[in-house]
């Protein structure tokens, strides 16, 4: 059994063992549930590691100017602050609740960058306060609450450009509720400069699950040719795969594009997060109830679903699915979630071995947005996470109690 080859869907170094069961971060999954319970996101710590090096590396080999920007909107974790500070990345924020994590896990504040199309006031206190880095101005208002702030700033543009992935997450499209318009540019560079504050460069985003390298290729070509701005933010969005048919373009790709129109002495950002965070997760369940309706389909039923993987019904995301000692197909399954909707469906039509209750069973790719989007639909307390590395697990956000759900009543 160990030498069967797992997609490549899973983390780095996913194995099946000699028990046939998975292993992630040298960690086996059925007993992972047994001590931890389930559904648990289990992460491997060094496939995010591999990762964010991989990233740095290949900038390294083709600039010596540039920074890694973790998005942590991927997977907002006072653990992986830490991590990929250690890796030796930046990172940005997407409100103040990730300003806070990323401060609590010891991240450098001048390595922040504050990202959103509405922040409040209270949320620009906090960050000028925190000694943040840079915030991206996204509007015309934002910088008349910035005004006399001498704030380092970055301008987010709305570049007009419409990758192919899902509508709701593209954002660098003209009808788009992020950033500036490219005819407004002119405009808020020189209402920045009213407002005093320090414009250090521009900033743009396309989009989210991008395969096709061609549209960051423009994208820089675009941003470089709007003037000498030492800093060119490109965003991030590069894709991962979800399922074995999936083949997204290679970190080195991706930076091949990014560069391609570099100017030199232009420190170039960008902002991965999915492809940091994606395939070093999964998440596992147990299988409580198992329906077989003759002529129409299999339904097994797991004690999550839409509370702890949302993308599933927002975006029609499609996920893998495995039960973790019995690797194989041979029952067209739907996995259903335990919620009061009839939507609430984590995988639909995936091959299973013989489903059985008491069963553990696996999605991978869970790593970016799972966590991110938890939420307590039918009072059900959220996951925890776990991190695995050389066969060592530890929990680094607990399991919701019932005690925690009321613990802001009043």
């Amino acid at each position: 059994m160990s030498a069967v080859a797992l997609s490549h869907v899973y983390p780095l170094g996913s194995r099946l063992n000699e028990r046939g069961r998975l292993e992630v971060g040298g960690c086996d999954v059925v007993e992972l549930a047994a001590e931890f319970g389930t559904p648990a996101y289990v992460y491997a710590e060094n496939d995010m590691r591999a990762r964010a090096r991989s990233f740095v590396e290949a900038f390294r080999a083709r600039t010596e100017h540039f920074e890694v920007i973790y998005a942590s909107k991927a997977f907002p974790c006072t653990a992986a602050y830490r991590l990929f500070a250690e890796e030796g990345l930046s990172a940005d924020v997407a409100s103040g609740g990730e300003l806070h994590l990323a401060l609590a896990a010891g991240m450098d504040p001048k390595r922040l960058y504050m990202h959103g199309n509405n922040k409040s006031p209270a949320e620009l206190d906090y960050a000028i306060e925190s000694g943040l880095g840079h915030i991206v101005v996204d509007s015309f208002d934002e910088i008349e609450r910035l005004r006399g702030r001498g704030q380092r700033v970055l301008l987010r543009v709305t570049p007009g450009i419409e990758p192919t992935t899902h509508e709701f997450i593209q954002t660098g499209q003209v009808d788009s509720k992020f950033g500036f318009q490219m005819g407004e540019v002119e405009r808020a560079v020189q209402a920045c400069a009213d407002a005093g504050l320090e414009l250090c460069g521009l900033h743009a985003h396309i989009g989210s699950q991008i395969l096709d390298v061609d549209v960051f290729e423009k994208l820089g070509e675009l941003l470089g040719g709007m003037g000498d701005w030492p800093l060119l933010n490109l965003g991030g969005g590069l894709g991962i795969a979800y399922t074995a048919e999936d083949r997204p373009p290679s970190i080195e790709e991706y930076v091949d594009a990014l560069l391609r129109h570099a100017l030199e002495n232009v420190t170039v950002l960008c902002e991965p997060g999915r492809a940091l965070v994606g395939n070093a997760g999964v998440t596992i369940y147990t299988v409580g109830t198992i329906k077989r309706i003759p002529g129409v389909r299999t339904y097994v039923s797991v004690d999550g679903g839409m509370s702890d993987n949302l993308r599933p019904m927002l975006y029609g995301a499609r996920y893998e699915a495995q039960i973790a000692d019995r690797f194989g197909g041979g029952e067209l399954s739907t996995i259903a979630g335990m919620h009061c909707e009839s939507g609430d469906v984590l995988v639909r039509d995936v091959e299973l071995n013989g489903p059985r209750v008491g069963d553990v069973l696996v999605i991978p790719a869970t790593g970016a947005y799972s966590h991110a989007m938890a939420n307590n639909y039918n009072a059900v307390p959220r996951p925890p996470v776990i991190f695995c590395t050389d066969g060592d697990a530890r929990v680094v956000v607990r399991r919701e109690t019932h005690e925690d759900l009321t613990l802001r009543d009043s």
